[in-house]
Order: C-alpha cells, then sequence, then structure tokens
C-alpha cells in the first residue's frame, strides 16, 4: 500500500478497521486533550489552583464535546442507537464515569502524591483514554452481534 493509500484509510472516510478507529480515537483524544489540558492550565493560572477540581471538570466537559463530535462524525462508522438523545445521554454517561476516574486521579496524583498538575494530567488521560474507548466502542459504536 503506497503513502497515498495509507493516509487515505487512515484520514478519510467511515472506516470499520479497528486498527484505523484506534488511531483516529487517538487522533481525536489528542486534539481533546489539548483543549482539555489547555482549558485546565487557563483556568488555573488565572483563577486559582485552590479550585483545580471544578476547573478540571470544566476542562474535561470541553474536552468530552470535541470527542462525542470526532467519534459521530469520523472516528466510528456504526453507531447502535437509533435515537441521538439516547446516544448522548450514555455517552455523556460514560464521559461522568471518565471524569469520575479524572477526578479521583487528580485528586490522588495532583493533591495527595504531590505530582505537578499538568503531570498528574497526562498519566490520568492515558488511562481515561483506555475506559472511553473500550466503553464507547463497546457500547454505542458497534452493531450488536458485534458485541
Amino acid at each position: 500500500m503506497s503513502l497515498k493509500d495509507t493516509l487515505a484509510t487512515l484520514f478519510k472516510g467511515k472506516s470499520g478497521n479497528l486498527t484505523v478507529q484506534v488511531f483516529r480515537y487517538l487522533v481525536s483524544g489528542g486534539t481533546a486533550f489539548v483543549v482539555d489540558a489547555g482549558l485546565l492550565a487557563l483556568l488555573t493560572e488565572l483563577f486559582g489552583r485552590e479550585y483545580l477540581l471544578i476547573w478540571t471538570a470544566i476542562a474535561f466537559a470541553a474536552g468530552l464535546l470535541i470527542t462525542y463530535l470526532f467519534s459521530i462524525l469520523w472516528v466510528f462508522d456504526k453507531r447502535r442507537l437509533k435515537s441521538r438523545s439516547a446516544e448522548i445521554g450514555i455517552f455523556v454517561g460514560i464521559g461522568v464515569i471518565g471524569l469520575g476516574l479524572t477526578e479521583l486521579l487528580m485528586w490522588l496524583l495532583a493533591d495527595k502524591a504531590g505530582i505537578h498538575y499538568l503531570i498528574s494530567k497526562v498519566i490520568t488521560t492515558v488511562l481515561v483514554f483506555v475506559w472511553n474507548f473500550v466503553a464507547k466502542k463497546t457500547i454505542l459504536f458497534s452493531k450488536a452481534d458485534e458485541k
């Protein structure tokens, strides 16, 4: 396969290939992370570290919105639910669990272990990334017979 074909496979159109979906989710997650971490840093530096968990939640919500849009428009080729409101509700539910994991890990790493909040954010993001991809792929973006 030529480089042009490989790039087209990775970036154009819908794909049912799991490797392509993981790559695209990584791009999606990377984009969401930049927004999430950037917003977290901005809010923390502007308004203070004493509200770190609030800033973490706000930044996480912005990242969640970006990930949803990427997921429905580019990452996944199948959608399990016909109801968009149900899909969004479950997507948000998975995100809320991810947020809970994020908050817990940020508290443990940044507050209790004393690791810089941005380093804590990177570690947290990797762990929550795995949870989010597996949950979304399994629950929302596969056909019932693929589970």
